[in-house]
């Protein structure tokens, strides 16, 4: 009999993750549209901003400069968005395409499908997911989870004999 551990957080969240993304890979497939669910956040972010930075999308969704620059650079391969210079050479501009802007009314049309599924999924719980993960979010932003694995450390050094 194996006796592995639990999985890790970090394990079960790519997983989470994988499954929901797996799922919407699938639906985008299906409709023929070139799409990524990790695009949304971006794609979104250019839908209510006019040319913005890769700075400008990374604080607006939350995601790390290295990853906007990936995702912008992989949408940017699909011909889903253009890059441009800004008035500084370091800043380069998103703004979607012709073939990015057309897939607005579907893509919203499957977020809309997606919100209420999420909302399902929510009721299904013993917790609502989005309201766990909103929380989790705001406790580690207050006390980031590097420090606290530093703090848990500090206790089992000084728990020491």
């Amino acid at each position: 009999m194996r006796n592995d551990p639990a999985p890790g957080l970090g394990t079960l969240l790519r997983h989470l993750t994988e499954l929901l993304d797996g799922d919407l890979e699938r639906i985008y497939a299906a409709m023929q549209v070139d799409y990524r669910a990790r695009y949304t956040p971006v794609y979104r972010a250019l839908l209510a901003h006019d040319r913005p930075t890769i700075r400008d999308i990374a604080q607006q969704t939350g995601m790390t400069h290295s990853a906007v620059s990936q995702t912008v650079s992989h949408m940017a391969r699909h011909g889903l968005v253009a890059l441009e210079h800004g008035r500084d050479r370091r800043q380069r501009l998103v703004t979607l395409t012709d073939k990015g802007a057309s897939l607005r009314e579907p893509l919203e049309r499957q977020w809309k499908l997606t919100a209420l599924a999420a909302q399902q999924l929510d009721r299904q719980l013993s917790a609502p997911l989005s309201k766990i993960l909103m929380e989790a979010i705001d406790a580690v932003e207050r006390l980031p989870f590097s420090q606290r694995i530093e703090d848990m450390r500090d206790a089992s050094e000084r728990a020491r004999p």
